[in-house]
């Protein structure tokens, strides 16, 4: 069994404006480390796949600047989409790419952009998820067990009875809920954070989407003849700009009667926003997390992000202040989901350097 891993890289991380732009977006940035969130996704990799069969699935404005963040990768395997089009196209473009080179590849689809503190436990759930996909032929996704009653995932619900020891079918999928409906879904103790992880073998999702998704199917079979042409890249533009943008789950892991899942217990976020970055980061002794020429005054709990100039905050709480050459962000931290409103904003009013 070879195992590949696809990585989605093509967001533009508006929740994270004004440091995530879409020429550098969220996944590229250091957010946690010396290292960007994609190179820190890459890095988990080592020791369960090689790096000649790691893909990075991005777009044209990122692409080059992903290849420089992963000199490791053979540059081929950094594919840029002619349009972003959701997860669903992205998975199937690499999938028949990776057919081509192996179609009997099991394949770890991952974000570029989630933190993951066990590495060694993610690395063992991955390897059981690939083994179970190889010998049954199932769809496997990892569920986070939740902490709290979020509203920003997406849940899992899951049967009881175990198929094999840690693993389970997957009875429903759920979109983000309401606070009652998550405190709901935490008190039945069938239902799990959807980590947006997956793990499978290219015949079976190629097969699930000829079933459930014939359109993109056809579309595929298509890409996949123009493999090695000359004017694949002029196909390729031609077959994305026809296609609907739709995810994995909704056209695929919803329908299909192939799912399961394997709970994911090694430290996860999906980093959806500053006030993750602010629950996730050292603070001082007032709450604040403080980055750069940093000075606080009479303030608490607050993040503050500011490398290339000085800044001051004074007499404030709860707040978020990302401060870069060109833009400021000042919100509460409360409201930290509607960044990505400001980019909605700035697109309107085209005012497009500052996206």
């Amino acid at each position: 069994m070879n195992i590949y891993a696809v990585i989605m890289a093509g967001g533009v991380g508006s929740r994270f404006w004004p440091r995530s732009r879409k020429e550098n977006p969220k996944q590229l940035l250091k957010i946690f480390g010396e290292n960007t969130m994609i190179q820190d996704t890459v890095a988990r990799l080592k020791g369960l796949v090689k790096d000649e069969n790691i893909f990075i699935i991005t777009n044209r404005i990122q692409a080059l600047r992903v290849r420089n963040q992963l000199p490791q990768l053979p540059a081929e395997n950094i594919i840029d989409e002619p349009f972003g089009k959701n997860t669903a196209p992205c998975i199937g473009l690499a999938s028949v790419i990776i057919k081509q080179r192996d179609p009997d590849a099991v394949t770890v689809v991952l974000p570029a952009d989630h933190l993951i503190v066990d590495v060694k436990k993610f690395k063992e759930r991955i390897r059981q998820a690939a083994d179970y996909a190889y010998e049954s032929g199932g769809l496997m996704t990892i569920g986070i067990i939740p902490d709290r009653p979020e509203t920003g995932y997406g849940y899992i619900q899951f049967e009881s009875e175990e198929v094999e020891p840690g693993i389970h079918k997957v009875s429903t999928f759920a979109e983000k809920p309401n606070l009652a409906t998550a405190k709901r879904f935490l008190a039945s103790g069938d239902f799990l954070w959807n980590s947006g992880m997956f793990v499978w073998k290219i015949s079976t999702i190629l097969d699930e989407i000829k079933k459930y998704m014939p359109d993109l199917f056809e579309a595929l079979n298509e890409i996949e003849r123009a493999l090695g042409k000359d004017d694949f890249d002029k196909i390729l533009t031609r077959i994305y700009g026809q296609l609907a943008k739709i995810s994995i789950d909704y056209g695929i892991m919803e329908h299909s009667k192939k799912v399961f899942l394997i709970k994911g217990d090694f430290g996860w976020s999906d980093v959806g926003s500053w006030e993750t970055v602010y629950q996730l980061s050292e603070k001082d002794e007032d709450g604040n997390a403080k980055f750069g020429d940093v000075y606080c005054g009479k303030t608490k709990n607050s993040y503050i992000y500011s490398l290339n100039k000085f800044s001051a905050v004074v007499g404030l709480e709860n707040i978020i202040v990302i401060n870069t050459p060109d833009a400021l962000l000042v919100c509460n931290r409360e409201n930290a989901q509607d960044v990505k409103s400001v980019v909605d904003y700035l697109n309107m009013k085209k005012k497009y350097e500052l996206t």
